[in-house]
Parts: C-alpha cells; sequence; structure tokens
C-alpha cells in the first residue's frame, strides 16, 4: 500500500497560511491605475478654478480653505457667486442624475463668509521691481492687478471712472449685485498694495510704455451699439448702457410708464427690469428672432418675465414717435436669420431703450501701427499680446464671450503671461487631462439628493426696490450642497477599491495619500475600476 501523505492530507498543497506564496499577479493581462481626469466643471469654467478641490474643502465643512483655494484663481467669489452664468452647473455630470451641484450658490456662500469674516491674503512673493500699468477698473484689469500684485509686481490701475468695478458697478443693477459686495472685494486687492487711480484717463500709451516694464489694457465694452430708427422730432431714444451707468451715479431716467427696450441680450433683461423698477406699468422687449435665439441667458429671461416684462418675438422696430412704437413682424430663413414680412403693428410706448450690444473704445490703440484691431476687437497672440511688445490686451478689448467670468479669467491668464514676459520667460500652460464624463461614474453608489434652492424675494417687492432679488444658502445648506459633488474622475477616498479587491492588492496609504496596487497579487480582475464610484481607475493593458 502506498504510505499515507501525512504532511498535506485532503489534497492541500499550501501550508496553512502560506497564501502570500501564491503570488496571483502571474495571471494579470491588465493592470489598475489611478489616475486624475478633468472634472467637467473645471472644465467649463472660464475663470480657470479648480472647482472640485475647493468643493472638496468646503464638504468637511472647512470654508475658509475653500475660499482661499477659490482666491488661488478669482478674486471676486462673493462678485461671481451672484452674476456668473454658471458654465461649470451646465457642464456638471450630476444633471444627468438627478440636478447640477449648486456650484454658484456655494461659491456666493463663501464669498460672503469671507466679507463677513474678514478673511483677508498676503503677497508672499518678493518684489520684483517691475512696474505694471492697467487701463481699466473692471473685473479683467482688477483680476489681472490682483494676480500681478501677488507674484510681487508694483501695479497701478487707471479708470476715468469715479470708482472701481467697471461694468461690475456700472452694467449690472444692484438688485443682482450689491454695491457693497463689490467694494469689499475690490477693496480687499488695494489692500495688496495695488494703487488704484480713479477719474484719470490714460491718453497716451507711448509714454505709459515708456514709464511702466509692461502695460495691460482691459478697457470694457462701455459704448452702446446704436440703430438707425427713423424717429419723431419728440421721441424719447435712450442708450441702455448710458441709462445703466447714469442710474449708478445717481440719475433717475425719464422713460415714462410704458418702455420699448429693444435688443435681446443680458442687459436688455437689465434695463426691462429696471424699468419696471423705475415705475413703468409696462417694459416690452422686442426681439427680431425666437426665445430660443435669444442671447440672454435663460435665468435672465425667466426672472424678467416673472417680473411682468412682456416678450415680443420676431419683431424690430421700425419707427419710433413720441408715444408708440411702429414694429414689423419677422420670420425666420432656413439659415435662421430674420426676414421681414410686410405686416406691421403699433405698441404704446413713451420710450425706446436701445440694447442692441456693446462694444470696447478703442481710440487708445488707433496711433499704434503694431497693433492690430478686426472686428471692432484687439487682436492678441496666445499670451494675450499685442503686436507692440510689453503691451498686452483682455476682458472685452479682445474676442471672446463678454461676461464678467470670461474677464476674470482673461485678467488671470494675462498676468502670467505678464509675469512670465517680464522675468524673460514664456508661461506653459499645463496639459489638460482626459475629461471626466458620466458614462465612466457608478452612480448606484450615489443617492439621490434635489439641489437646494436659493430663496428669492417675492415678486410684489422685486418690482417697487432695487434690494436684492436672491438670497444667499446658510451654513448648513452649503454644506448639503457641497457634498452632492461627485468628484468626478478623481479619488475621493471611499474605500470601494480596497473592500471589493478579491485579492487584498489595494493598499491604502492613509488619509489624503490615497492607495497603491500591490502587483504581486492584483490578477487584474478590474472589479475596482467597475466599481469606483468617481472614474479614477482605469485598466492598462500589461506589456506582453
Amino acid at each position: 500500500m502506498p504510505e499515507a501523505n501525512s504532511v498535506h492530507p485532503y489534497a492541500i498543497t499550501l501550508d496553512v497560511g502560506s497564501s502570500l506564496a501564491n503570488k496571483t499577479g502571474s495571471w494579470r493581462t491588465e493592470r489598475p491605475v489611478y489616475l486624475d481626469r478633468m472634472p467637467p466643471c473645471n472644465d467649463a469654467c472660464p475663470a480657470g478654478e479648480n472647482i472640485q478641490e475647493w468643493l472638496a474643502h468646503a464638504e468637511e465643512g472647512d470654508y475658509e480653505a475653500a475660499w482661499r483655494r477659490i482666491m488661488v484663481d478669482n478674486p471676486f467669489p462673493a462678485v461671481m457667486g451672484r452674476v456668473c452664468y454658471r458654465p461649470c452647473e451646465t457642464a456638471c455630470n450630476r444633471a444627468t442624475l438627478d440636478e447640477p451641484v449648486g456650484i454658484n450658490s456655494v461659491e456666493r456662500f463663501l464669498g460672503d463668509e469671507a466679507i463677513k469674516q474678514g478673511w483677508s491674503v498676503a503677497v508672499e512673493a518678493a518684489p520684483t521691481g517691475k512696474r505694471v500699468l492697467i487701463v481699466g477698473a473692471g473685473p479683467s484689469g482688477l483680476s489681472a492687478a490682483y494676480h500681478l500684485a501677488r507674484f510681487g509686481h508694483e501695479v497701478t490701475v487707471r479708470d476715468d471712472s469715479p470708482d472701481a468695478g467697471g461694468m461690475m458697478r456700472y452694467g449690472i443693477p444692484s438688485y443682482r449685485l450689491p454695491r457693497d459686495v463689490v467694494d469689499a472685494e475690490i477693496r480687499r486687492i488695494a489692500d495688496l498694495g495695488v494703487r488704484l487711480e480713479l477719474g484719470r484717463a490714460v491718453t497716451d500709451l507711448d509714454s505709459e510704455l515708456d514709464a511702466f516694464d509692461a502695460v495691460f489694457l482691459a478697457v470694457g465694452a462701455h459704448i452702446g451699439r446704436r440703430a438707425d430708427i427713423p424717429a419723431g422730432d419728440s421721441a424719447r431714444i435712450v442708450d441702455a448702457v448710458s441709462m445703466l451707468a447714469g442710474l449708478e451715479k445717481g440719475e433717475r431716467p425719464l422713460l415714462g410708464r410704458r418702455v420699448a427696450v429693444y435688443g435681446g441680450g443680458n442687459t436688455a433683461m437689465d434695463v426691462a427690469r429696471t424699468a419696471r423698477r423705475l415705475g413703468a406699468a409696462d417694459a416690452v422687449v422686442v426681439y427680431r428672432r425666437t426665445r430660443e435665439r435669444m442671447p440672454a441667458h435663460d435665468i435672465e429671461v425667466q426672472e424678467a418675465l416673472e417680473e411682468g416684462v412682456r416678450m415680443r418675438w420676431l419683431s424690430t422696430i421700425v419707427y419710433a414717435g413720441d408715444d408708440r412704437v411702429r414694429i414689423e413682424k419677422m420670420r425666420l430663413d432656413e439659415s435662421g436669420f430674420p426676414q421681414p414680412t410686410g405686416e406691421f403693428e403699433e405698441l404704446d410706448a413713451d420710450s425706446v431703450v436701445l440694447a442692441l450690444g456693446q462694444q470696447a473704445d478703442l481710440a487708445l490703440v488707433e496711433d499704434l501701427p503694431e497693433v492690430t484691431v478686426a472686428d471692432g476687437v484687439v487682436q492678441v497672440d496666445s499670451a494675450m499680446m499685442t503686436g507692440r511688445a510689453g503691451l498686452f490686451a483682455g476682458g472685452d478689448m479682445v474676442p471672446g464671450e463678454r461676461t464678467v467670468t470670461v474677464a476674470v479669467g482673461h485678467g488671470k491668464q494675462a498676468a502670467r503671461n505678464i509675469d512670465a514676459w517680464l522675468r524673460g520667460t514664456a508661461y506653459t500652460h499645463p496639459d489638460r487631462p482626459e475629461l471626466a464624463t458620466y458614462d465612466r461614474l457608478n452612480t448606484w453608489y450615489y443617492s439621490d439628493a434635489p439641489a437646494t434652492v436659493r430663496p428669492q424675494l417675492d415678486v410684489a417687492r422685486r418690482i417697487t426696490t432695487f434690494d436684492e432679488v436672491t438670497a444667499g444658502l446658510t451654513a448648513e445648506t452649503a454644506l448639503f450642497e457641497a457634498r452632492r459633488c461627485l468628484s468626478c474622475g478623481n479619488c475621493l477616498e471611499c474605500d470601494n477599491c480596497f473592500g471589493v479587491c478579491p485579492d487584498n492588492a489595494v493598499i491604502k496609504l492613509g488619509p489624503g495619500k490615497l492607495y497603491e496596487i500591490d502587483l504581486d497579487f492584483c490578477k487584474g480582475c478590474g472589479l475596482c475600476a467597475a466599481e469606483c464610484p468617481s472614474g479614477a481607475i482605469t485598466m492598462v493593458r500589461e506589456r506582453s
């Protein structure tokens, strides 16, 4: 008889407790790799904020750290939390699951909390001895000034207006953006040592380029476009940009009880809503295309409609009289361009406000042959420099969308390039990671959590006062909203991979240090990647 196997009975070939000797990693044909993808909110932000990172601080309740992360990129969180049109929320993956994260709401809360608590930033860079002149104290110019000051440069901002803020002050009504908020965030920039020379126009760029090491042009679009509308001798036709600026300076426009606003952009909505607050019983927006083709953002249109503003789509004003206007109905052709129909009607109107867009005052660069102007804007290179060495431009003066958020982003971008130029180098933007798309997420792990709605004044009060229409979040609702973030494309240390790995091949490195894969035991099953809620793990084929 064969001798009994007394060492390994029952066909067991490994000693008890020796499974570590069976390195299943040798079976692997692909391996998991942790990576950082680009969150869609970050990708969509014109100001270049690291939204996901500051939301992560906010969801831990560390509001000051969250605010300081915003301030790395944007010196106006309280302003932006009120007037930004939220491209980050449009791109948010959570919108596919239920509703987008209220990023804008949390940003406003953080900005307001910073003002309330008196948080400030400091210049940590050593002085460079370089002097930079910024022409224009609007969002782009002030953003550039903020970043250049933090780089250690000596910054002077000049503007011919009596107060800083540009279109934040003179173009956006106070019921959307209270002036104490604008003042507080501008004061924080001035406290960095930025010199504000207000009420002082710049007229000779040649001499300024001799006096300063670099100049950044950030003149806003303060000139309203005109339209050649036949009008009676007593017709009252007002420019929207001038009207809003005059109101800020204490001038009350004489609009009458019935106001027609000609245009379809955000300024048209602001003017119509302002007219209601000034006592107009009827404010009607006349626009030659349909609502779907209207350049005004949906939220602006909706709030105007709530306040009783009427809309006349597919219409154009052909004559303005002293107490009425004649409009012609339009139709859209195959290309979407409006065409006249020959059908006319009249609307009662004591005044017409032209809100047909704005353009920048380019008189400063007219005598500089090296500077190219095309289509009403200054042409710049990838470093935001004009054809004149040391002369940069941004904001409404250059091609691009004209919003506060875009202007703030231009200011940051210009500051980085100016700083590099002054140091004799070139700024190189880091490579953009792969986008974290919704299909890469495992949304089974996320519970339903409807977005927090910011409270608003009731309509009756809105149309009789310039008080702020939309209120902010509380600390509790801001925390809830921040925690709705899905952390798209980046590890949130949920331990899913650690828990589901059948080979115990995922090693925890400690809080904030993420994980690593023990390749001796990982057999490449892909379970960790499949179960990662945020899509932060990918499988890579092994080399044969």
